[in-house]
């Protein structure tokens, strides 16, 4: 079943086209992706697709019964009502028809309507109509499903009386993707969710949305989270958008081979048109050959030549190098404790890092990865524990929020206020490696988008030539072009590097050590992100195995005293669960004998006793379903034995 048809879209800003004759389809339960550089025209696209912005030409096609999400980049929620509030609001229907049901209840209940045939059938049918539509749009699970995706978002029962005013940007951003899943739509779309979630929660959206019951159109520059969740990809550029089937990796892998096909084929009609070019030239002033020159001169000028595969698209280009090498140890790190204040994040911490190591820092949210790297930059005060530097340690810092871009002044000025001595040529050189050209030089600072302030930070850092580079976040704002240019310069890089990241892809191609932080430490791993995974398992598989291997060596006697308990426990169980299932025997019984007498013919103009005979299955119903749930329980309670 199509869910959304782009048919010949067109978007103009200021008379340049932006969108031009785009054709999209996705499908229920497609999951696609829209990638392309920053500014290409994904998010213009999906705000068209949402009825934000309006098209300039073409046909957007979605049928009337298929309801849209739609969940825009850096969006939070602005409310006076706590997080759990907050979220009900999106099962107000449920609620709504909740209430209905009691009020049917009660008019059921009133003598002046089950004295009234005609009322009582006609607020039984709608009773028993809204109850369907209550239960299949999920009426008695919805609170369950909301605690399920706010802990998945890593929002906890502790949490949900705090007001939404009170939270952090990270945090109502990441509230409201909450409670755009929790909403089910349709087609749900969204742009750039992966923003502010730490690896535990990127891995647990993943599941969530490989699961989605409906159709997604996303757009995020994670690579590693498309890989998982994407089986269609749409790529922006050059106005136009072109399919590709697969993941991200697969969309790569044939973006590459029609590139070089491309490439080929440009190759060979470059050559035709200079040839067709040269004949004209020689010959079209000749009386003898001037009509066949003519005719040529026609063939070229009728004939749609290929563009450059490459386009006019441009890339950032720039490496790091250094002044001076660095000793072999670069950093030792002892007992140290890091926070703000007297307050500790994290303590115990222990690290040796040594000259090229790739250092790859990771945890939840809060636990400090961040502060580490400003505590050992000395942006922050170290609060315990000590922390030495090798000789000629030159640290290079690139701050997540481009803290350290704190001129109030131009682009150029930027660069130009901390190295006086280069002269404007040189700087203009520097900076249009990174993008910014013509009035980009000119512009603001402060007016800078997040991709154009992350490539100036990297300009700046560029300049300094340290020997060890402290990254925070550097793939953030990033397009998925200018990650990889940064990925190689990184790669080559002849220093050490210590970074946060929570792009998994761009872990696994640096890194040389995982080190996973948490309140009471930091645990080494020797490999990218990938090992870190598998040795995490393997490391849970070697506990559970042990722990085996301890209870069976466990002296004899503690086994029998062992053994004795098991079977007192499941004696115990099987009792009770037998008591359970003769229970609700009797309740079948008995509710098998009172739906036969709302059958009884006698008594079909009898409201009362109906009534009072509904009641009594109603009240053995719910006795039943509490003793199942007992029963169930009991059951997992035994097999966990």
């Amino acid at each position: 079943m199509i869910i959304l048809q782009v048919n010949g879209l067109t978007k103009s800003f200021s008379g340049t086209d932006l969108l031009e004759n785009v054709r999209l389809e996705v499908q229920h339960r497609d999951r696609v992706a829209l990638v392309g550089r920053n500014g290409a025209g994904k998010s213009t696209l999906l705000k068209i697709i949402a009825g934000e912005l309006s098209a300039d030409e073409g046909d957007i096609i979605i049928p009337k019964d298929v309801q849209v999400g739609y969940l825009e980049q850096h969006s939070g929620i602005n409310s006076e009502l706590t997080i759990w509030d907050e979220v009900m609001t999106v099962f107000v229907p449920l609620h709504k028809m909740e209430a209905r049901l009691r009020s049917l209840e009660q008019q059921m209940a009133d003598p002046a309507v089950y004295e009234n045939t005609d009322s009582y059938t006609r607020v039984m049918t709608e009773y028993d109509e809204l109850q369907v539509s209550f239960k299949e749009a999920g009426g008695y699970q919805f609170e369950a499903d909301a605690r399920s995706v706010l802990h998945g978002m890593r929002f906890y029962p502790e949490d949900f009386e705090k007001p939404v005013h009170l939270l952090s940007g990270g945090q109502k951003t990441r509230l409201a993707l909450a409670r755009m899943l929790l909403s089910k739509p349709d087609l749900l779309i969204l742009d750039e969710p992966t923003n502010h979630l730490d690896i535990e929660t990127l891995n647990w959206l993943e599941r969530y949305l490989s699961a989605y019951e409906g159709a997604i159109l996303i757009v995020s520059h994670d690579r590693y989270f498309l890989d998982k969740v994407v089986n269609t990809v749409y790529e922006v550029s050059r106005r136009k958008v072109t399919r590709y089937s697969g993941n991200y990796s697969a969309y790569l892998d044939e973006k590459a081979k029609n590139y070089e096909r491309d490439q080929k084929m440009f190759e060979q009609e470059k050559d035709e048109r200079a040839k067709l070019e040269e004949f004209i030239q020689k010959n079209i002033a000749r009386a003898s050959t001037s009509k066949m020159a003519k005719s040529r001169r026609k063939q070229l000028e009728r004939r749609d030549w290929m563009d450059s595969p490459d386009g006019d698209e441009k890339s950032a280009n720039f490496s790091f190098s250094l002044d001076r090498t660095s000793g072999n140890d670069v950093l030792s790190l002892d007992d140290v404790k890091i926070g703000y204040g007297a307050e500790p994040v994290s303590k115990n911490i222990a690290l040796r890092v040594y000259k090229g190591d790739r250092v790859a820092f990771v945890g939840p949210n809060g636990v400090g990865k961040s502060t580490l790297l400003k505590t050992i930059v000395k942006r922050n005060e170290l609060l315990g524990g000590e922390i030495r530097y090798g000789t000629n340690v030159q640290f290079g810092y690139y701050d997540q929020n481009q803290a350290t871009l704190i001129g109030s002044g131009t682009v150029l000025q930027e660069i130009w206020d901390d190295w006086p001595m280069m002269n404007e040529k040189d700087i203009r050189s520097l900076l249009g490696r990174f993008l910014f050209t013509g009035d980009d030089i000119g512009k603001l600072v402060t007016s800078l988008s997040g991709g154009e302030k992350a490539r100036l930070s990297l300009a700046r850092l560029m300049l300094e030539k340290s020997n060890t580079l402290i990254l925070d976040e550097p793939t953030n704002h990033l397009d998925l072009d200018s990650k990889e240019i940064l990925e190689n310069a990184l790669d080559d890089f002849p220093g050490t590097i210590l970074f946060v990241s929570h792009d998994r892809y761009f872990i696994n191609r640096l890194a040389t050590k995982v080190i996973e932080l948490s309140e009471d430490g930091a645990v080494e791993y020797l490999g990218d992100y990938d090992y870190y995974i598998e040795k995490k398992i393997e490391m849970a598989e070697i506990a559970a195995a042990t722990m085996v291997e301890q209870r069976a060596k466990e002296p004899a006697v503690k086994k029998e005293v062992a053994g004795k308990e098991f079977q007192r426990q499941e004696r115990r169980l099987t009792r009770a669960i037998a008591e359970i299932e003769k229970k609700l025997e009797q309740f079948d019984t008995e509710m098998s004998k009172l739906q036969e007498q709302l059958l009884d013919p006698n008594l079909a103009n009898d409201h009362v006793q109906l009534m009072d005979i509904q009641k009594q299955i109603d009240a053995i119903q719910a006795e039943h379903d509490l003793q199942e749930e007992e029963w169930l329980t009991l059951q997992e309670e035994i097999e966990n034995l």
